[in-house]
């Protein structure tokens, strides 16, 4: 992992996209670390886990995306990476209250292949 040239983590509740991502991303030569909840993530950055980007799903069991961003918000966490909502729910309300949350980006799933997501996040990253 430490030549990779960023690392990144992903939350998702689904296992096929988790892949899916993690493969894209190590493709490319990021570090991939995956959660499959916000609590689960949380934890992972709790005990120094410090990305350049998370990529995190919004519906998810437990923890939602909207209350992973406030706890991160509300534990001063991680204020030097950036913060991407990854997710299905395209509401102008959702992507509204992603951004107040602190998202750098709003993603909707539908809208963008794998390969236009990896891309939208390296030009992040400049």
């Amino acid at each position: 992992m430490a030549n990779s040239k960023y690392k990144i983590l992903i939350i998702d509740d689904d296992e096929f996209l988790l892949d899916m991502y993690s493969i894209k991303f190590r493709e490319l030569g990021y570090g991939v670390e995956i959660a499959f909840s916000g609590a689960d993530a949380l934890e992972k950055i709790k005990n120094g886990f410090e990305p350049d980007v998370v990529l995190v799903d919004i519906v998810m069991p437990n923890m939602d995306g909207f209350e992973f961003l406030r706890q991160l918000n509300s534990g001063g966490l991680l204020k030097k990476s950036k913060k991407v909502v990854l997710s299905n729910l395209g509401q102008e309300e959702d992507i509204k209250k992603g951004k107040e949350l602190g998202a750098d980006d709003y993603i909707v799933k539908a809208y963008f292949t794998p390969l236009e997501v990896t891309k939208k996040i390296e030009s992040l990253l400049k």
